[in-house]
């Protein structure tokens, strides 16, 4: 797979931990998933990803690889109309909540009206448009932006900022993603 990677930068010290950042380059929605499907094997039950981009940048494409990675049952598509979906797993790994909080306008009170904090413990929780909605779910999270060319393009690539916040992530070697 071609991809181009920076090595883990450092980051700033931020109220929940110091944590690793890590930036990839893809240059096609297989790569995505494969990045999804490495990043999988990192993920642990209690784990929050909180993905950000704009529209058609990939986040459902990562998932979509995350959810193979973890070996999910279900196909992994956006969960826009209903908001959250959860994948069981076919193994005795964690169950993948996939959700969508691009049409939810509250904070953190909308977002408990989907009982993600009860599912925080035994499951691997991924949000898109989570930011400024989720963080408070925990301490710990997993911020994955995803930039990419808008305007009349048909440019595949997308720049991934992985960046781990809290103490979970102070600990995890991300820099394995960008190999």
């Amino acid at each position: 797979m071609e991809e181009s990677a920076k090595a883990p930068i450092p980051t700033e010290t931020g109220p929940a931990g110091p944590g690793p950042v890590v930036e990839v380059t893809v240059t096609s929605p297989e790569q995505m998933r494969e990045l999804g499907r490495r990043l999988a094997e990192e993920l642990r039950a209690g784990d929050l990803l909180m993905l950000s981009g704009e529209l058609g940048a990939g986040k459902t494409t990562l998932t979509r690889g995350l959810g193979e990675g973890m070996g999910v049952r279900g196909a992994v598509t956006s969960p826009t109309f209903v908001i959250a979906r959860v994948h069981p797993s076919l193994g005795d790994g964690p169950p993948l909540v996939h959700v969508d909080a691009y049409r939810l306008s509250g904070g953190l009170d909308e977002m408990e009206d989907l009982d993600l904090d009860v599912s925080l413990s035994d499951s691997v929780i991924v949000v898109e448009w989570g930011e400024g909605k989720v963080e408070e779910l925990t301490e710990d999270r997993l911020q994955v932006r995803i930039h990419r060319a808008v305007g009349d393009t048909t440019d595949e690539v997308r720049h991934v900022t992985l960046t781990g916040v809290g103490e979970r992530w102070a600990r995890a070697d991300l820099g394995v993603l960008a190999v």
